[in-house]
Parts: structure tokens; sequence; C-alpha cells
């Protein structure tokens, strides 16, 4: 049954991916990432590759490092008081250039009567974002590597990000649509337009450490395992999400003779299992905790801030950005400032890739993960 469930879930994911990608105009390329005949490729489109990797030149070149302390020049610096007013200047212009929308400029986040005041909730929410990207960049690296992230990843010029998620139903009353109960049975552009639950977020990305498996290597529950057929439909949801959000399909992660064996997937799987508990993370403790702090016309239908998942950053790319590193000329963002005087971590030294060793059966540091995770 778990075999049957893993090769509807392996078609769905390929046929949704055939789907969005031979519906835009143009040749396409194909890499070969396993046996010939065994759907081990991946389909991409030049142009949407293109426009989603597009990066903006920097305001200006990354200044030295040198001189009075933001905090020294500036009043009410609570987050980036560490850094040199030179590179403050600078991540302030870029912040501009990526978010802001260019009528209000600084005037987004600031009074500009006042430029130490508090008032714009948005001041504080970008405080506390610079401590989410602080965040990624050094305790996931296993996830992001040396490439890491900056504001303009998920905000791609935009004010809000054009790719979020908040809560589908209200908690308990399940919303039905085109007459179906349950939010699914109805193709569902959230999870690859297949049919099944249309709301994986809430559950899977919303926290930290939720289990998402599913497989099981008995015929009946244990006291391991207790993941039901409806708990299969939803982690399947969340992998065509995945799919359809790295413009991949499930042999990029996932070796076709076994979904389930980790010594015959590939690398990416790895990398996407530290990615998920990155984004409930992420979600959990620097999101949802602004709560309080996002007016209503910034919150979902039922009141909850809108939170991130992966096709925040990725935008339909295996990589973000195609895997062009934003940080070399956006330093302050790769690391705190008490944090930049020692380089940071390799993905060999934050958390070993359980596909680089031929025994491994799980990520360091987690329980083994044994379904289609």
């Amino acid at each position: 049954m778990n075999g049957y469930r893993h090769a509807a879930a392996a078609g769905a994911a390929l046929g949704s991916l055939i789907l969005l990608t031979g519906c835009e105009l143009g040749p396409k390329t194909v890499s070969q990432v396993g046996y010939r005949g065994a759907g081990l490729n991946q389909i991409n489109d030049p142009d949407s590759t293109a426009k989603a990797s597009a990066i903006p030149a920097p305001p200006y070149a990354v200044p030295e490092d040198s001189g009075p302390l933001a905090s020294e020049s500036y009043q009410n610096v609570q987050v980036l008081g560490g850094v040199s007013a030179e590179r403050f200047n600078h991540l302030m212009a870029a912040i501009t250039q990526w978010v802001a929308p260019p009528a209000e400029g600084c005037n987004y986040c600031h009074n500009p009567n006042n430029l130490a005041s508090d008032e714009k909730y948005t001041k504080i929410v970008a405080r506390r974002m610079i401590q989410m990207t602080w965040n990624i960049n050094t305790k996931y690296a296993s996830h992001v590597k040396q490439t890491g992230v900056t504001c303009y990843t998920c905000h791609a010029g935009n004010a809000v990000p054009k790719n979020m998620w908040a809560m589908s139903d209200a908690p308990g009353t399940p919303t039905r649509i085109r007459g179906n109960k349950f939010g699914q049975n109805a193709p569902n552009p959230a999870v690859g337009y297949a049919s099944l639950p249309y709301d994986p977020f809430a559950a899977y990305l919303g926290q930290k450490n939720d289990n998402i498996r599913v497989a099981s290597k008995t015929v009946y529950p244990t006291a391991a395992q207790t993941a039901s057929t409806k708990d299969a439909e939803s982690t399947y949801g969340l992998m065509m999400h995945m799919s359809t959000a790295l413009g991949v399909n499930c042999t990029y992660c996932h070796n076709s003779q076994s979904f389930s064996s980790w010594p015959l997937s590939r690398g990416q799987r790895a990398t996407a299992w530290y990615g998920l508990r990155m984004v409930g993370e992420t979600n959990a403790e620097y999101i949802t905790s602004l709560q309080n702090v996002f007016p209503a016309y910034r919150k979902g239908p039922h009141g909850d801030v809108y939170k991130v998942n992966c096709t925040t950053c990725h935008q339909g790319l295996n990589k973000p950005l195609n895997g062009v590193s934003m940080l070399p000329d956006n330093p302050v963002l790769r690391a705190p400032p008490a944090m930049r005087a020692a380089a940071l971590p390799g993905p060999a030294d934050n958390a070993a890739d359980p596909a680089d060793a031929a025994n491994a059966t799980a990520p360091v540091g987690g329980t083994q993960p044994v379904g289609t995770e």
C-alpha cells in the first residue's frame, strides 16, 4: 500500500510539473539525474529561471567596515548597533531598494521627521526580520549553505513577499470549496493542483519539529508509527507544494527504487529535511511572534499573520535566485556583529548530510526520518 501511494505521489508531482512547465512558451532543458527511463530527470524552463533569478545591482559599493558604530552615530539602533555606521547606511539603502515601495522609500519604515521613532510597525518588523536572516544564515547553514539569504530572497522588490500563507480554515471549521468537504478532493494550486488536503502548511510549517513522516515498515500501526492514510495525504500535499515551489519532481530528492530509503536518496533530500525545520522555526519564532505588531490588513482571513513556505524563497527554482549569493555585497546580513569575526560554519561543521554516508539513517541531531519527507 505504501509503495502504491509513493508511486501515485511521484506521478502526481511529475504530472503537475509537466503541466506547469509545459504551458510556458519556448524550449525546455532536461537534466538527467539518474537511470534513463526511471523518471530521474528534471525539466526546466530557461525563461522562467532567468526571470525568477534576476538580481538588482547594489545601491553602491560595499564600504569599508571602519569608523564609528551605528549606535554611536544614530539613536535607537537596537539590532544593528554593533555594525559600523558606513555598513549600516549601506544596508539601509539596500533594504529600501529591496522592500520599500518606490513612492515611499525610507518613509516606509521611518518617520522622516524623527528617524529614531518606532511608531511605524514596519520598522519593528524589519528589526525582527534582520534577526531572522542572521538565524537562517548561521544556524541553518546545512540548508542555505554558504549562499545564504537576504531580504531580497523573499521580498524580490515587493513590500510584502508574493508567496506566503495563512490559515485556510478557521480552527475546527473546515472550509467547503466547490461542494467538497474537509478541504480536499478538488484541484488546488497550493498542492500542485492535486486533489489532496490543500492546507498542509498549518500542521507542518507553522511550528518547529512537527512530524511529517508517514511510511512504516509494518502493515499495522505500532506505538512508534501511528500515521493513517489521511496523514499520508496531508504529507503528500506538502510534497506537492515542495515540488512546485522548487520546480522539480519527486526524484530531485528521492530515488524511485525506494522513496523511504535514505542511503538511496539524493543529497538534496537531506538539505530539504533541514529546510523544513528551518521554515517551522522561522514561522514560530520570528513571524508568529509578531502577531500583535502587524495590523489587521496584513493578516490572513482568520486573523493570523502571513507566514513563509518553500515558495517564499525558492519561487519555482531549485536554488533561490538560481544559487547566486547576495551576501558578498551585503555582508552585514551574513551573521550578527559578534559572530562576524569568526568564519561561518560550513555544512560539514554545522550538521552532516545523511545522504553523504553510505550507511546513514538520519540527519545528525534528529530522529530517523523514515517517511516521505
